[in-house]
């Protein structure tokens, strides 16, 4: 993670609520603030689970490993975020088998840093390309280090949502992005993530309802996806774009995405999602 001072702008604000603490002269809380989210960094890594030969080897098999971009749900909403990348210098944050990254070359960025914390993952995404524009770098997003002002977009697809220090990595990534650069990612939904035991409940009619318990407690969940024991990091959607505002982020679209028509025709078990939306893209700029 770079270095934190007290004169980054994130916190150049009149006034900011910083958690608990309330509302109080910039000095303490830009003090607070960074004491928080040193702290944060320095308890905080992030679970690598997809090193795990049971889970890569289920993870592999999925759709979005095998199709890549096209094999994503989300991919035509994601794709409709982003800017014209000719020329544009890039970073995946999460970049898995690199499909986004490849992609990104042909469409003519002139560099892309992948980052995943999964050797495993890195592994799979050099062994498809050797493409000089593309490099593929090993971080862990709790402690992500990117140079100053080198980017013009990051890119992040499902990534966000295992990071409990957020805030931390926005504030990093917002200093290494240039003036005006782009943010698109996307994210588990927090509806999705929230309940204690994530899975439809059937009524006698076999009518099904997602529980939204615990929708505020933010935290840790625990859940089994592939494996048991997989933890992801429950925020509501206020506290997602609060983080993005108070990095200093404009914050240009919001969507919880649900699948079209078309789509549904296509793939009928996609329609459960307008029920309950598994996804929330974000688009945002420096």
């Amino acid at each position: 993670m770079g270095k934190l001072t007290a004169t980054s702008p994130i916190y150049d604000r009149e006034l900011v609520d910083v958690g608990k603490v309330g509302y109080c002269s910039r000095q303490k809380r830009v003090r607070f603030a960074l004491s928080y989210i040193l702290a944060i960094v320095d308890k905080t890594m992030t679970q690598n689970v997809y090193d795990r030969s049971d889970f890569f080897e289920g993870y592999s098999k999925l759709s979005r490993s095998t199709e890549g971009l096209d094999g994503a749900a989300e991919w035509p909403s994601m794709r409709a975020l982003l800017p014209n990348l000719h020329d544009l210098n890039i970073v995946d944050l999460g970049c898995g088998f690199g499909w986004f990254c490849r992609w990104a070359v042909e469409q003519g960025v002139a560099s892309a840093l992948g980052i995943d914390v999964s050797e495993n993952m890195l592994a799979r995404a050099r062994n498809a390309t050797s493409n000089p524009r593309i490099d593929y770098v090993q971080q862990d997003l709790e402690r992500l280090d990117l140079p100053l002002a080198s980017f013009d977009l990051a890119y992040s697809s499902l990534a966000l949502h295992y990071v409990a220090n957020l805030a931390g990595l926005l504030f990093t990534l917002r200093r290494s992005l240039r003036p005006g650069g782009y943010l698109v990612m996307s994210i588990e939904h927090p509806i999705y993530m929230a309940p204690t035991r994530a899975d439809w409940l059937f009524d006698e009619r076999g009518r099904r309802t997602w529980p939204v318990d615990s929708y505020l407690v933010e935290g840790p969940r625990t859940t089994d996806w592939l494996v048991q024991g997989v933890i992801k990091q429950h925020r509501t959607i206020g506290t997602t774009l609060n983080h993005l505002i108070r990095c200093g982020f404009v914050v240009a679209h919001v969507e919880e995405w649900g699948p079209t028509d078309e789509q549904i025709a296509t793939h009928p078990d996609w329609e459960e999602a307008r029920d309950r939306p598994m996804f929330l893209l974000i688009a945002a700029q420096r």
